[in-house]
Order: structure tokens, then sequence, then C-alpha cells
């Protein structure tokens, strides 16, 4: 088949799966994340064989990503997220420490050498925040306190997680020095401060001056460069792509006042994202679930991720009260594409095996298809509790 008529046929094929596990997930009343990746499952080649994993699949499912995480930012106030500052930031480091000394001790148990140990530990500690975050718009609760500790916590973890990983090739690599360690560390830190709250206030006090920033017929130009732009200097920095499409989107949302942002980026993003959820599906291969032993650690390393995310995220927002504090819990859970690049990493440097990787790319698909369903069950819960108490009031 001619080149151009086999990407078609993908794209196609894909574009339908995701159209598919939609119809599903709204029978079934579960969160539309769900569904396409189980059908990315299903159209992966451990079952159909109609699509198997590519580069060009590869940059359409970031794509997909980002525009996610830069509609999530468009949806949040800084202001807001200042105001949560100190239980994201408790949440963030203690969804880290727990992790990973947990999957530390558990591959040691197991005799795992040191490296290989420190390896699982960094895959079990990043979450992606771009699974909980597709719930919490679907459910309209970007708004809420809970959502806003999530994605604060959720950027620390990637920066304790960038930390961890730079200290943990250090090692493989015969040593490492405290300024590499702490150079990267600032420089993240830096640049999160500067667009996550610097640039958003700066542009927000330009624009009460100004009113208004003329474009030449839309801003959608100028604002998709600057978001590939902020998305590709995050990488370099040693961060994930999304975190710089967050950032984006904190710093565009100062515009909507103005513009009509959030409708001329919809489209786009209801194109990319479906990739980013079939792709995820599409790595799983289920034929590793056929070996009991590779099962039983699929199982106890599934467990053990999300009982040390929730564990230390929750007690980090303990002063939220008890039911917020066990949504962000639950929203920290899902590792999705983090915790396979760690693994992937792993597996080409030789320090962890193709039965450890496999068993890490289960663990996150398992982590990301569970937590959306609990998640919604919570908020939902969350949200009748709210209900009933003005009701008894009046």
């Amino acid at each position: 088949m001619h080149e151009a008529g086999e990407i078609l046929l993908t794209l196609f094929t894909v574009l339908l799966a995701a159209g598919i596990g939609r119809v599903i997930s709204l029978r079934l009343n579960i969160p539309f994340v769900v569904g396409e990746i189980l059908t990315g499952v299903a159209i992966g080649p451990s079952v159909l064989g109609l699509v198997h994993e590519s580069e060009f699949l590869r940059v359409l499912s970031e794509l997909g990503a980002v525009f996610l995480l830069f509609t999530v930012g468009l949806e949040t106030d800084v202001r807001e997220m200042i105001k949560v500052g100190f239980p994201a930031v408790l949440a963030g480091t203690l969804g880290v420490v727990f992790p990973f000394a947990g999957g530390f001790a558990f591959a040691r148990q197991f005799g795992s050498n040191f490296i290989e140990a420190a390896f699982l530990g960094t895959a079990l500690v990043a979450t992606s925040v771009g699974i909980t975050s597709k719930v919490l718009l679907e459910l309209d609760a970007l708004k809420e306190r809970y959502s806003r500790v999530i994605l604060g916590a959720a950027v620390l973890d990637d920066i304790l997680a960038m930390l961890l990983l730079a200290g943990v090739l250090g090692l493989k690599a015969g040593g490492i020095s405290a300024g590499e360690v702490l150079v990267p560390l600032l420089t993240a830190l830096l640049f999160v401060a500067i667009f996550m709250f610097g640039i958003p206030l700066l542009l927000k006090r330009f624009l009460s001056e100004r009113k208004r920033i003329e474009f030449v017929q839309s801003p959608i130009l100028p604002v998709i460069t600057f978001l590939f732009g902020l998305s590709a200097l995050s990488t370099y920095i040693g961060l994930a792509a999304i975190i710089g499409a967050f950032l984006a989107g904190l710093t565009v949302s100062e515009l909507r006042e103005y513009y009509r942002i959030e409708e001329e980026v919809a489209p786009i993003y209801a194109l990319f994202s479906p990739f980013f959820f079939v792709f995820i599906g599409l790595q799983l291969d289920i034929r590793i679930f056929l070996r009991p032993e590779t099962l039983t650690l699929i199982v106890l390393i599934t467990i053990l991720a999300i009982v040390t995310k929730f564990a230390g995220a929750s007690l980090g927002a303990f002063t939220l009260g008890r039911q917020e504090a066990t949504i962000i819990g639950a929203g920290m859970v899902p590792r999705g594409e983090v915790g396979i690049l760690v693994a992937g990493l792993g597996l080409n440097l030789k320090v962890i095996s193709m039965d450890v990787f496999g068993i890490v790319v289960a663990m996150s698909i398992l982590t990301t298809l569970t937590t959306p369903p609990v998640l919604a069950c919570l908020i939902n819960k969350l949200r009748e509790k709210q209900e009933r108490v003005p009701a008894a009031t009046r």
C-alpha cells in the first residue's frame, strides 16, 4: 500500500476506535478515557493487530497530551492555585517519597540490584496528570479546590521525578555530583515559577491597562505557536512537554476575557486527544498476563503503586478534609505514559529486564484504567453531600 494510504488508514482506524470507545463508555456510564484506552488495546498488536506502535502515532499521542494539558491550563486560575500552595506541595512531595520507597524496597526484596530497584522506584513516582485532567474536564470540576491541588502537586511531582531520574542515571554512570542534581532542579523550579505565576500575573496587569491585544484575524496562530514553543522548552530543561503545555494554558487563560480562545482550541483538542489515550492501549501486550509468575508480580506492583501514591498524596492533603484528600489521592494514582517512559529508558540502558519493563507497562496502564471510574465516583459522592447540606439548612 502507498505510504500516504497507510497513514490515512491508521488515522481512520484510531479515530474510529476512539469513537466506538466513547459510545461504549456512554452506554456503560464510565469516563470516555477508559473506553478509548480499551479500544486501543483491541486494535493493537496483542488483539486484532490493526494498528502498531510507530513514531508517527507517538508524535500524535504527544500532541494529544499537549493540547489536553493546554486546555486544562486555560480552565485554571493562577490566583486560585496560589491559595492551595501548601497542600499541593505536601501532596506532591509525599506522593513521590512513598512510591519511590515502596518500589525500591519491593524490588530489593525480590532480588533486584540497587540500580534496578532505584529504576523501579522511579517508574512508580510520576503521575500522569493527563488521565486525571481528562476526567476533571468531563465532570466540569477543574475549578474545584481539589483539582487545583492535584494539578499543582502533579507539576511538583514531575520535577521531583526528573531529579530522581537524574540521580539514578548518575549512579548508573558511576557517580553524580551535587551540581549535576541542583542545577537542573533549580532551572526547572525557576521555569515553573516564571510561567505559572510571574508571566500570567504580568499579562493580567498589562491587559487591565491596555484592555486588549490586537491580532491579525485570530489569536489562534500565535497562541499555538506559544504553546509549542513552551512545550519544547520544557523538554529541553528535563521536564515533560505536558508541563510546558499546562503552563502555556495558564498564561493564555488571561486572554479569555477578550478572546474566545477555548472555542477556537476545542476542535483541535477534540482531534488530537484520542490519539493520546488510544496509544496508551496500543502499548499493552495482554500476552504478558498468560504467565502466572509475571501476572502475580503485575498484581503486586499495581497494588503497591496505587496504595503508596494514594497514601502519600492524600496524607499531604489531609488539611482539606477526608473527602477532598481522598479525591486528591485517587487523582494522583495514574502513571500512564510517564512510568512507561522511565521503564523504557531503563530497558534501553540494560538496567532492567524485558520482564520488568512489561510489568511496569502493565502497571501504568492498569492504574490508568482503574483511576477514572473511581475518581468520578468520589467526585459525584462529594457533590451529592454538598447538595444535601444546603438543602438541610433551608
